[in-house]
């Protein structure tokens, strides 16, 4: 593999200050750097910008934009809002639960914890309206390598079908009381 690891990922944001604000304060990422120039680097265009990065562990970079010459901030439309968001791995169920509950007193409306098998996660949105997502693993390393052995043959089938696929059923049997597997 030529990719070593995603050197960072960036959004739009509305306020820079408030979004580094929200998640140094209630997610406890580190503010890294702040670029602002009057011309896109790439395009050469002129359109001036905050660009902040933010550590969010690992060597993960989580970056965000303020453009205020663009019309405001949406969404796409035809994708339902629980698709696109931002998933940040955190390292147990009690940290995941604390971090609710911190969320929850700074007045931020939390959903969760749902449990997916593999992981526990809450959701919830940024100022900017980004969902995010934090997920503490419970699987176990059989678990994940069967589930790997077997994508290929799910992405197959979906790709054929276009209609969920049962291979790995097993991992919700106990959720819907179905002993199969």
């Amino acid at each position: 593999m030529i990719v070593e690891r995603i050197h960072h990922v960036a959004y739009r944001c509305r306020n820079a200050k408030e979004t580094v604000e929200f998640y140094r304060d209630a997610l406890g990422m580190e503010f890294l750097l702040a670029i602002s120039e009057d011309r896109v680097p790439s395009t050469k265009t002129e359109d001036p910008y905050m660009h902040v990065f933010l550590d969010a562990g690992n060597g993960n970079v989580l970056a965000f934009f303020e453009i205020p010459n663009s019309p405001p901030m949406g969404r796409d439309p035809n994708t339902p809002e629980w698709v696109q968001h931002i998933a940040f791995k955190v390292g147990s169920v009690a940290t995941l639960l604390e971090t609710k509950a911190r969320l929850e007193r700074r007045g931020v409306a939390v959903l969760g914890p749902t449990n997916h098998e593999l992981f526990q996660s809450i959701y919830f949105f940024d100022p900017n309206g980004h969902r995010l997502e934090l997920a503490a693993d419970t699987s176990t390393p059989q678990t994940l390598a069967e589930l790997k052995r077997i994508a290929p043959e799910m992405l197959a089938e979906w790709d054929r079908t276009r209609r969920p696929v049962r291979q790995a059923a097993w991992l919700h049997a106990k959720e819907f009381g179905d002993a199969g597997g």
